[in-house]
């Protein structure tokens, strides 16, 4: 019997799995965090306040379940940057100077600035990243504390770290940064390491200083052991053994992925059988690729409290009763078509990806007079389509680059959404596979644990015999043409929006 645990630090709480090493969660548990908002567009947290739910989750586990056979552990987080001091003591990100808050969170978008200063030079080392950068990745964020925060932050500060790779180190006292992060979000080339030319171009040249040490000169690939294992202090805040083996850490999405897209699909009749793994795509539901955009949709919506008291009486949360309204209110065609009118763009919050593009609005075309919940409804559905639409538009980005992927495969709070999931299927025209569990996060965190210890000769083999697939949602083939048109209409937004912001920049 071998037991591997799994925490996953999300945008607004602290999960935490042990799994066995056939990948089924045992005994799980969760915990809040701290979110401060001191303005618009800028969000922080606290270090010590996320570390100290580790270990309250950590420790709940540890009351329920006999760790003997405990092996590893893994964690994984948001793609948030966490500020220290020369003696690794929290340092503020804030102008107030307040040190508990030293955490500038992966949606922060106080940098666009910086950004814009870093994509114009046009540096070779942004190819690693789509070739535009994000106010949400780590360079533009130093960047800012460097030219607004110098005397409170910057000149103090000795360590910057992912969210995630600060959580290593703390089970450690290594400081280790993982492959993983500083890929996605630093501009670290796996083949060439750091680009002292680049960070020098855009003004951050003390970060070369001692061979890297404030950004991290030792790199591991995920899943590596990280140092000698838990450390006593560590052990004692987590309740575990000391000496257990501790992963080089994932982006907490990188974790979802880990946890479904690896499955063993044999006899599933699925395209991407005896298919390399590169042919398929794993969508993570969470907070930053959904859950906002609708939130915000729903919750604003005059007949929201029509909605919510109704939801309440049926026993449903309002998502599931919308889904049911839809099939009351649709005519003798399918759902989708309900919005054939009615056309969003769900850039609420600017766009990640394809475009990375943080000025980017959300559009709405085809609203009425009418507020009552068949609006409501509607509206919905035609945010959920716009999501999976941009689905499509990140998978034809990618194909266009040279990518050949056929199947989806999904995990997250929105995969429970059978509507939701069957509108991706139809809007992709592929099929999609849900994960087995509803925890493939933890799972994928578990996986790591699992590859530290030595209990499995690769992070393929892990992903084989821990993750697990469930049902297969196949698109409707009927629904092809409403799709397509539907896409070039979600096109016509972005075209539009743009054409309008070079109009009105004409004053």
């Amino acid at each position: 019997m071998k037991y591997y645990m799994g925490i996953d630090v999300g945008t607004a709480s602290v999960r935490a799995a042990l799994i066995d090493h056939h990948g089924k969660v045992l005994v799980q548990a969760e915990q809040p965090i701290q979110i401060w908002k001191p303005q618009s567009d800028y969000y922080e947290q606290s270090s010590a306040d996320i570390w100290a739910a580790c270990c309250t989750v950590s420790k709940r586990i540890a009351q329920t379940a006999n760790l003997c056979y405990l092996r590893g552990i893994g964690f994984d987080a948001t793609c948030s940057l966490v500020v220290l001091d020369e003696k690794f003591e929290p340092l503020a990100v804030n102008e107030e100077g307040i040190n508990n808050r030293n955490i500038i969170m992966w949606m922060d978008h106080r940098a666009v600035d910086q950004v814009d200063r870093i994509n114009q030079t046009k540096h070779h080392v942004l190819k690693y990243v789509g070739g535009m950068m994000s106010p949400e990745m780590q360079p533009p964020k130093l960047l800012w504390l460097k030219e607004k925060l110098r005397s409170i932050c910057w000149e103090k500060a000795g360590h910057f770290f992912d969210l995630s790779d600060f959580l290593s180190w703390k089970a450690t006292g290594a400081t280790t940064r993982s492959l993983c992060s500083l890929v996605c979000k630093w501009t670290y080339s796996a083949e060439t390491g750091w680009s002292d030319c680049f960070w020098k171009r855009i003004g951050l040249g003390d970060l070369t200083d001692n061979n890297h040490s404030k950004i991290g000169n030792d790199v591991l690939s995920p899943g590596s052991r990280v140092g000698k294992g838990l450390t006593t202090v560590a052990a004692q805040a987590l309740g575990l053994p000391i000496g257990i083996a501790v992963a080089a850490s994932l982006i907490d999405a990188h974790a979802g992925g880990l946890g479904v897209i690896g499955a063993d699909v044999k006899g599933s009749n699925l395209p991407c059988e005896n298919m390399p793994i590169s042919s398929r795509f794993a969508l993570i539901c969470g907070t930053s690729s959904c859950h906002m955009a609708i939130d915000h949709v729903v919750k604003s919506h005059p007949a929201f409290a029509e909605l919510d008291s109704k939801a309440k009486a049926s026993g449903k949360n309002v998502y599931m009763y919308l889904n049911s309204h839809l099939e009351s209110i649709k005519k003798s065609y399918a759902v989708g078509m309900l919005s054939v009118d009615l056309h969003v763009w769900p850039d609420f919050h600017g766009n990640r990806s394809p475009l990375a593009d943080p000025t980017l609005k959300g559009m709405v075309t085809g609203l009425t007079l009418t507020s009552n919940l068949d609006d409501l409804a509607k509206l919905y559905l035609a945010t959920m389509q716009a999501l999976a639409l941009g689905t499509r538009h990140i998978l034809e980005t990618m194909v266009a680059s040279g990518h050949q992927i056929n199947t989806l495969f999904m995990c997250g709070g929105l995969s429970k959404n059978m509507l939701f999931v069957q509108m991706h299927a139809d809007i992709s025209g592929m099929p999609v596979v849900l994960a087995k569990g509803e925890e493939s996060v933890l799972v994928g965190a578990a996986i790591l644990g699992g590859c530290a210890s030595g209990d499995f000769s690769s992070i393929q083999e892990a992903m084989e015999k821990m993750g697990k697939i469930g049902e297969i949602i196949n698109p409707d083939p009927r629904q092809k043409r409403f799709y397509d048109n539907k896409y070039k209409v979600f096109l016509k937004l972005l075209e539009h929006q743009k054409k309008y912001r070079a109009i009105m920049q004409n004053n």
